[in-house]
């Protein structure tokens, strides 16, 4: 089977990591239940910031999002790594900028994630992320972005939401933990 996964948010807790350091260099202490509940992909709106001033931290922050301590969530690597032993095919998909791609591929490897060269696509918008997604012609494909995953739900493939506050109203299956994988997947 071939196996498709957004990273950001899908793998890695990349946004609550951002949070935490909006925090550190705001100089506050807001509360990861503001976190949870939020219904944008944005993390700004608690910090009191408007969406450029939200854009430009994280893009001043961008480095350190990125590529210090994002930790993935429980039992990503596990599960990936178990479906490379089962003899599946892992993709992953991620609109990070280009620049960030050798970068990105190295910080999986380093956190445990099976990383193969070929299998990796880094630096597009939405719509070419889908289109590789075709083109691929997976199985499954795994996301947390309403905008990528309600386009995906036409296509002959399985679709997951990673489930978060912002994408409950996107109508497809949904991961909530990735030790259920194997169960879903059946």
């Amino acid at each position: 089977m071939k196996f498709g996964f957004d990273i950001d948010d899908t793998l890695i807790q990349l946004r609550q990591h951002a949070f935490h350091l909006y925090n550190q260099k705001l100089n506050k202490q807001i509360d990861l239940e503001h976190f949870h509940g939020l219904k944008t992909l944005e993390i700004h709106e608690p910090f009191g910031l408007t969406a450029k001033e939200g854009g430009q931290l994280w893009n001043s922050l961008a480095e350190e999002i990125y590529f210090t301590e994002c930790p993935p969530f429980p039992h990503a690597v596990e599960v990936l790594n178990s479906l490379v032993k089962a003899g599946h095919e892992i993709y992953y998909i991620t609109a990070r900028d280009k620049q960030y791609g050798d970068r990105t591929k190295e910080w999986l490897i380093k956190n445990g994630f099976p990383v193969d060269e070929e299998k990796f696509y880094c630096g597009m918008k939405d719509e070419e992320k889908i289109k590789i997604i075709q083109d691929l012609k997976l199985d499954y494909y795994f996301d947390d972005k309403p905008a990528v995953l309600e386009t995906l739900l036409e296509l002959p493939l399985k679709v997951f939401a990673i489930d978060n506050s912002y994408n409950k109203h996107v109508k497809t299956s949904r991961l909530t933990s990735w030790s259920d994988l194997e169960e879903l997947i059946k």
